[in-house]
């Protein structure tokens, strides 16, 4: 998935508890799963952003080269004005883009 175009907002905002639980009728079910997904947009985030840092890596220690890195500089720079994994699962969640299934529906 492409996370980069994303529409889950950059700073904290209150949601509606409604619309959260609407699909489960739970509100703690439906945190749990939110929070399961974050972790793993969480993870697939840190694979990405490891994986285009390490075309970056030098496997000699010299002090000019860690300071002109610019390239790798903007890498992280990108990564760190994304939304928080949290925010983007919210926003899945309310759009209906995460499946999910319970002991009951197996």
């Amino acid at each position: 998935m492409d996370y980069k175009d994303t529409k889950a907002p950059l700073s904290t905002i209150t949601y509606n508890k409604n619309e959260i639980e609407a699909e489960t009728g739970n509100i703690y079910e439906a945190i749990s799963i939110i929070a399961k997904r974050a972790v793993q947009i969480n993870s697939d985030l840190k694979k990405e952003l490891v994986d285009k840092l390490d075309e970056f890596a030098t496997y000699n220690d010299s002090l000019e080269e860690v300071f002109e890195n610019k390239e790798q500089i903007e890498v992280s720079k990108f990564y760190e004005k994304l939304p928080k994994p949290t925010a983007m699962a919210v926003e899945e969640w309310l759009e209906g883009k995460v499946y999910h299934r319970g002991p009951e529906t197996e």
